[in-house]
């Protein structure tokens, strides 16, 4: 595998351009992590980015997506009560972590592999301007299999709406 550090020097914060790069695959090397590219992209910004930041001191994330009423999922969930999918907040999580991972120079491709326990307490509806993902890796093991396990919070706006504990990703290898 390649190593993440030999083609992406880190930034501390990353544009909607930088991460649709990343969603094309190689931004880490070939091989390594990548985000998914739109729709399924859940964020337009990386505002922060550390691996001694967070809630624990390992590491943070806080990112943004732009909310506008015509994004894909509000029309089809649910009709006439249109609101963003609870999993897709926790997908947009489980991206944040994988590309941590890749950020801070583990190689392989991102997986999620679990969550301990989410808890929702509010809706982002199609009113909300900005949901914030607040994300604090909680624990890194590195190696042959790189895990990350964070905690995290979704804001819709400035209202807390998610709550998720011991989200798990793992970059594995790719297939030879």
């Amino acid at each position: 595998m390649s190593n993440p550090r030999d083609f992406h020097a880190p930034q501390s914060s990353y544009t909607r351009e930088d991460l649709l790069k990343s969603s094309e695959g190689g931004y880490f090397g070939p091989g390594n992590a990548q985000l998914p590219a739109p729709p399924m992209l859940m964020m337009d910004r990386i505002i922060e980015i550390s691996v001694d930041g967070g809630e624990f001191g390992k590491g943070h994330v806080i990112g943004e997506l732009d909310i506008t009423p015509d994004l894909w999922f509000f029309g089809c969930h649910f009709d006439g009560d249109p609101v963003m999918p609870g999993c897709l907040g926790l997908d947009a999580m489980w991206q944040i972590i994988g590309y941590w991972l890749g950020w801070s120079g583990s190689p392989g491709k991102g997986r999620a592999v679990g969550v301990g326990e989410v808890k929702f307490r509010g809706d982002i509806k199609p009113d909300v301007k900005r949901v914030r993902y607040e994300v604090s890796m909680r624990h890194v093991r590195r190696g042959k299999l790189a895990v990350g396990i964070a905690n995290g919070r979704v804001f819709a706006d400035d209202t807390c709406v998610y709550i998720a504990r011991d989200m798990r990703v793992g970059l594995i290898a790719p297939a030879s």
